[in-house]
């Protein structure tokens, strides 16, 4: 039995189809899909009333809306998958909205290093790394599978290791068992309610983690990320950039955005204090996945101390 409740058969059926990364619809006849990180134009077609139908059912169980005073929604569907929808005048002519589908099965490093996309060296570390309490951010462009490898090296703790996620969507599917998810809240029709991912970060402090986790970090929240990770509490995450120097720079800018009073110099010094890790993936041209760098930022965690330390053990 399918879990979608949409009038649309076509569009269930590519909602259901597990080869499927990403479903593009950006009007009637231009409907995108992409497979193995390569986008192309399907033969299925919806029509400009179906798209507004389909939007509305979509979104009629995930307690968020899109409207002329919300044109943008992000939102949870049922099966995992998580929806983007913006809607005219932002943009130009028809509702355009993203479907991303995510893996139900957790992939884990075995799996990467089987599929080329890492090393066993890599692995290793990063197993290494992850449980011993490392503060690591996966850095990569959309779709090179940040939140993907974010999973798989969370799902290397104990099932029993206390985990909370703060997220703007629910995307990061965990096998521990101690893991609490959070996700953000828009404003209500009154204009008030709203729950920021900065707000779940100062809230999660008070959930006693052992490994607190923001999905992306994008904004102001990065400086409570950042004060977190200065009080010696393990943390990880993602963030859009082109290189593991680029993402530096980034988490370097975004906490400036927390208020007036914050000084770059002290921002910069904990930061490469405390964030121990960037982890670079890519995906070429032709859709396939790598980790293409491992840069080490405090003196805490390299790839090369770690391999010394292996080779010495046996």
């Amino acid at each position: 039995m399918s879990p979608f409740d949409i009038a649309n058969k076509e569009i269930e059926e590519l909602l259901l189809d597990k080869t499927i990364e990403e479903i593009m619809i950006n009007g009637p006849g231009r409907i995108y899909l992409v497979r193995g990180g390569v986008a192309t134009l399907s033969e299925n077609f919806i029509s400009v009333e179906q798209i507004d139908i389909l939007i509305e059912q979509l979104l009629k169980n995930t307690g968020r809306r899109v409207d002329k005073s919300h044109p943008f929604v992000d939102a949870s569907l049922v099966d995992g998958s998580r929806i983007h929808v913006v809607i005219p005048d932002i943009t130009r002519k028809y509702p355009a909205i993203n479907i991303r589908k995510f893996p139900k099965i957790n992939l884990t490093l075995e799996d990467f290093v089987r599929q080329g996309v890492i090393t066993e060296v890599q692995a290793g570390f990063l197993t290494y790394a992850t449980t011993t309490g490392a503060n690591f951010i996966i850095s990569g462009s959309t779709g090179a599978g940040k939140t993907t490898f974010l999973r798989a090296l969370l799902n290397t703790h104990s099932k029993h290791t206390r985990i909370i996620t703060c997220e703007e969507v629910f995307e990061l599917h965990l096998s521990s068992l101690n893991v609490v998810q959070m996700q953000t809240r828009d404003k209500g029709l009154e204009g008030t309610g709203e729950i920021t991912l900065r707000d779940l970060v100062k809230g999660s402090l008070r959930m006693r983690p052992e490994r607190l986790v923001l999905g992306e970090v994008r904004g102001q929240e990065a400086f409570e990320l950042l004060i977190a990770l200065n009080s010696g509490m393990p943390g990880a995450g993602t963030v859009h950039a082109n290189t593991a120097k680029e993402a530096l720079s980034k988490l370097i800018m975004l906490p400036l955005t927390g208020g007036p009073n914050i000084q770059k110099s002290f921002v910069e010094e904990v930061t490469k204090n405390v964030i121990d890790l960037i982890i670079q993936v890519e995906i070429s041209k032709e859709g396939y996945r790598k980790v293409s760098e491992i840069l080490p930022i405090s003196k805490k965690f390299s790839l090369e101390k770690y391999q010394q330390f292996t080779s010495v053990a046996s």
